[in-house]
């Protein structure tokens, strides 16, 4: 029986664990990293200990410091969340030698995941469809093929290669950038991802728990699952299923996991890969079955036999979005800060499954975490669970809108304009949905007149603030004069680049008119600031209430509600039509350091982790240079033209900043 469990995990999973824990009365033990040392995982666990692991990504991977922590609490069980560890022999191994129960995969079966093409020949024996795989660029029959990495996880080095004349060479670059071997399978084109997600229990039991969809993928990365899938009806349902059980006996699994599929147009399916993990999508399959499948995992763990004789009915439909740290309209930059704060509204449950339709959110962050670069972009999962499928779509894509998100970046745009496309909403998608749909990259507050609107509400909010801290007049309205004077204003960097807000109030508090404008950066010095522009128009606007946090205006005739959260110099503005951060400047900047022509600058804080170059090398026009390793992702480097590396200050596993000169490149 378990007793203690450690988490060899952070984040959301570990927070997902501990909750089925505390309803089953397992006590709890967290592990962190020095940037972890205030995480939300750390303060909910009954024990918690510190990773001495050298660098805070590092420490989580280090299986002799967690199995010597749960030594050290007295755990008896390890549970090894959903990351890199969940994939390793070698520590469930250890962690059995150990003597405690390892809540995962047997080590024998993980020993053979490792090799993706090996997996793919057991599961090829055993008479389920798979795609031909080659290892020769020679072999190859015909084109497009897929190059994937022979192990690892994420899509991490996948590229697709449409000809003969340059697969050798793409074989070998790959090679170069993941550091291991790969191979080449055909690519399917207008495929969908389907994952069939599984128990097996050690005494010959399998269920299968209906089927997930997961096709809306970026970068081979899923951020919308759902299931049931709008492209599966009940005979393939049947047929993916029966697959999924004979894949899972012949690789002699045991626990929790999932077996992933390829679906083409036609119906025709193909094994993808065994994922040996409780996925991150989990919590869709526990809302339309009714299951807490960390209990099960428990339960096969401590030797039991699975409580159910064959697979639940699917009830309703649930779909779940990751929301992540990243700028999905920047090549998805990874994005990093205090999240200054974090609320979702009209959530039902957390961590669990719901007892009723509803809204649930598993959370890794609260308000004021510290998104760094040391692990995944991943902030939160948010499922919708409903009687259909477009209730479902329709409740999260409200709840994202309505959702509070302050300080750093995310997607949450994105997966908004995803969730109401009418291609989405008739279940018309592939891997490639994101791809062929540039519209969806559009931020929600993209209309003018919303823009500028929330840019006087900052203004308004800003200057009750100030009102309010007044030390004498605090009464009067902002920028009364008992003679005509020039408008209020204030500055700031929007969206689309700087903006002047200009307002002029009566006697009474009233607006008396307002007005907002794109400027130019290097005007913002200039004595021309303040002056309304000669063409007024802008919608007749009534002020019913401002305070420093919160404006109602009336606009021509409409009223709409702003909330306005300001930290420092930046103002959040939520509403109904989006949401946008603003940050006051100054009209006497600095000066900023100016950047030598050829250099090339860190996009975002990380690690050196490849340099492919010298000084003096003679590279082409978008040769891969060097890689970034950030948020557990690699950000490669390229060279912008045709030229020379003068100069190269960086060096693999050096720890670089934001704008931090990485090389510098003499252009031919």
């Amino acid at each position: 029986m378990i007793r203690r469990l450690l988490v060899a995990d952070r984040g959301e999973i570990a927070r997902r664990v501990f909750a089925t824990c505390r309803l089953v009365g397992i006590e709890t033990v967290a592990v962190y990293s020095d940037a972890d040392s205030d995480a939300p995982h750390v303060g909910e666990a009954d024990y918690a200990v510190r990773l001495n692991g050298g660098p805070p990504g590092a420490a989580y991977l280090h299986g002799d410091l967690i199995i010597t922590a749960a030594q050290r609490t007295g755990a008896n069980a390890i549970h090894p969340g959903d990351g890199e560890l969940a994939e390793d022999p070698e520590f469930a191994a250890a962690v059995a030698d150990a003597g405690m129960i390892w809540v995962g995969a047997p080590a024998k079966t993980l020993g053979v995941l490792r090799s993706k093409s090996e997996t793919k020949a057991i599961v090829a024996e055993a008479k389920v469809p798979v795609l031909p795989t080659f290892t020769d660029a020679e072999a190859v029959p015909g084109f497009p093929v897929l190059i994937k990495p022979d192990s690892g996880s994420g899509g991490t080095g996948m590229r697709v290669v449409r000809d003969a004349a340059a697969l050798t060479e793409a074989i070998a670059s790959t090679r170069r950038e993941v550091g291991r071997e790969v191979y080449c399978e055909p690519f399917v084109e207008d495929v969908r991802h389907i994952e069939i997600p599984i128990v097996a229990d050690e005494h010959g039991a399998v269920v299968p728990f209906g089927e997930r969809e997961s096709s809306i993928q970026r970068r081979y990365q899923k951020i919308i699952e759902e299931t049931p899938s709008p492209a599966v009806d009940p005979g393939l349902r049947e047929e993916l299923c029966r697959a999924a059980i004979v894949t899972v006996r012949a690789l002699g699994y045991v626990g929790a996991g999932a077996v992933e599929f390829l679906l083409d147009t036609e119906g025709d399916f193909w094994f993808l890969e065994m994922t040996p993990t409780l996925q991150a999508e989990h919590a869709v399959t526990e809302c339309v079955s009714g299951y807490d499948l960390v209990r099960l995992q428990l339960l096969v763990a401590e030797g039991g036999s699975l409580p159910m004789p064959g697979p639940p009915p699917i009830r309703g439909h649930a779909i779940e979005v990751r929301l992540c740290a990243e700028d999905p309209a920047y090549a998805w930059l990874p994005a990093t800060g205090t999240l200054h704060r974090f609320h979702v509204p009209d959530i039902a449950a957390t961590f669990r499954p719901l007892a009723q339709p509803g809204l649930r959110l598993d959370a890794g962050v609260e308000n004021g975490s510290v998104v760094g670069v040391h692990q995944d972009p991943t902030l939160a999962k948010l499922v919708a669970w409903a009687p259909t499928r477009q209730e479902a779509a329709r409740m999260l894509a409200s709840a994202l809108t309505r959702a509070q998100l302050h300080g750093v970046a995310t997607n949450r745009d994105l997966l908004v304009r995803v969730l109401r496309h009418h291609a989405f909403r008739t279940g018309d998608m592939d891997t490639g949905f994101l791809d062929r749909r540039p519209e969806v990259f559009a931020p929600l507050l993209s209309a003018v007149d919303a823009v500028r609107i929330s840019c006087l509400a900052a203004a308004l909010a800003g200057a009750a603030a100030r009102r309010a801290g007044a030390a004498v007049l605090a009464s009067l309205p902002s920028g009364w004069r008992n003679v005509p004077s020039g408008s209020q204003t204030a500055v700031y960097d929007g969206p689309a680049g700087p903006v002047e807000v200009g307002y002029r109030m009566n006697r009474h508090g009233e607006l008396a008119g307002w007005w907002v404008r794109t400027i130019d950066p290097e005007e913002l010095d200039l004595a021309g600031l303040g002056q309304a522009p000669e063409v007024d128009d802008y919608p007749e606007t009534v002020v019913v209430t401002a305070t420093d946090e919160r404006v109602i205006l009336d606009v021509n005739g409409i009223r709409l509600t702003f909330n306005v959260h300001r930290v420092g110099e930046v103002s959040y503005v939520d509403s109904p039509e989006g949401s946008v951060a603003l940050r006051r400047l100054t009209r006497f900047p600095l000066p900023e350091m100016e950047v030598a022509e050829g250099s090339l600058i860190a996009p975002l804080p990380g690690a050196v982790r490849r340099v492919l170059v010298v000084p003096g090398q003679r590279v082409r026009a978008g040769e891969l240079l060097l890689t970034l390793e950030a948020m557990k992702l690699e950000h490669p480097v390229h060279a912008p033209s045709a030229g020379v590396v003068a100069s190269l200050p960086v060096r693999p596993g050096a720890e670089v900043d934001t704008g931090e000169l990485l090389a510098v490149l003499d252009p031919e």
